[in-house]
């Protein structure tokens, strides 16, 4: 019998995603996807990590008909690792920030390294990497889908996924209430009250009043970015530039756009050129388009 409770419906549907988290569904993560099933805005056949497997247990859970895999989103592959290039990785932080379960360790201007068995071969990290030093690697010896990749697995990259996204709540929470704090202080609305809210909030976030963390955070940054702008300098000089910058899917533009962003709202990118800026809209826009004529 087909169950009609939507929030029950997302939640089993999410029991049965494999969480690698890798957005091939058209989704920023498996339940965002397993809540557009349930709504009815989305077909079940849109995960290539659970492959046919995959869709038979969506199917049997929604009392519909098992089908194909839809090509669209990928195929059924043996799943790999993200191996990092120790000689080429220039410590630029990107591939951390586009892992979605922690699975990257390392430090800015430092050697990163993926902890392999966390990884879930999403594939996220690989694009916003300035110096193409990212490989995915087969690590299941022929197997596919949910023979490659068990329940524990699952359970597991979900509850790292969920942490990451509860720590980086945290974190933005705590980085407006520090710009609230400055605003208020800098509009002189009660300046002794604003200049103590400020350090309050600087000291919640990181327990310290005594330094900035954003403008030492920015340094850190700009310098590893400098660093990585001489070496992509020498690799392009070389003919050894990064490979894996076009035709990268819109889930991973939009990520890349969106680090790049935050990036200049920082300080620590220069402001896009108005030309720039119109060019970046219509490949937006070119990208919006062919999500909605692949999925509709």
């Amino acid at each position: 019998m087909t169950v009609t409770d939507s929030r029950t419906v997302a939640d089993r549907i999410e029991d049965l995603l494999p969480q690698t988290q890798c957005t091939k569904c058209g989704y920023q993560g498996c339940r965002p996807y397993a809540e557009a099933i349930a709504r009815g805005e989305a077909n079940y056949n849109q995960c290539p990590p659970g492959g046919a497997e995959g869709v038979e247990r969506l199917a049997d859970l929604l009392g519909k008909a098992v089908i194909p895999l839809n090509p669209d989103n990928g195929v059924e592959r043996v799943r790999p690792v993200a191996v990092v290039d120790e000689n080429l990785c220039i410590g630029c932080t990107l591939c951390i920030q586009a892992c979605p379960v922690d699975a990257i360790v390392g430090a800015p201007k430092q050697m990163h390294t993926v902890i392999g068995k966390l990884c879930t071969g999403c594939d996220l990290c690989v694009a916003p990497c300035p110096v193409d030093c990212i490989a995915m690697v087969p690590v299941t010896d022929g197997l596919t889908g949910w023979d490659a990749w068990s329940q524990e697995q699952a359970d597991a990259a979900r509850q790292r996924y969920e942490r990451r996204n509860a720590r980086l709540t945290r974190e933005r929470e705590a980085a407006e209430a520090r710009a609230a704090a400055r605003r208020a202080a800098s509009a002189g609305v009660g300046a002794g009250a604003g200049v103590s809210a400020t350090a309050a909030a600087d000291t919640s976030a990181t327990g310290s009043s005594n330094e900035d963390p954003e403008a030492k955070k920015r340094a850190i940054i700009q310098a590893a970015l400098e660093r990585a702008r001489k070496k992509k300098e020498a690799l392009s000089t070389q003919g050894q530039g990064p490979q894996n910058t076009e035709q990268v899917s819109a889930d991973v533009q939009a990520q890349i756009d969106a680090v790049e962003a935050r990036r200049r709202r920082l300080g620590i990118a220069p402001e896009a050129t108005d030309g720039e800026a119109r060019h970046s809209t219509q490949e937006g826009a070119g990208s919006a388009d062919d999500t909605h004529s692949t999925h509709s």
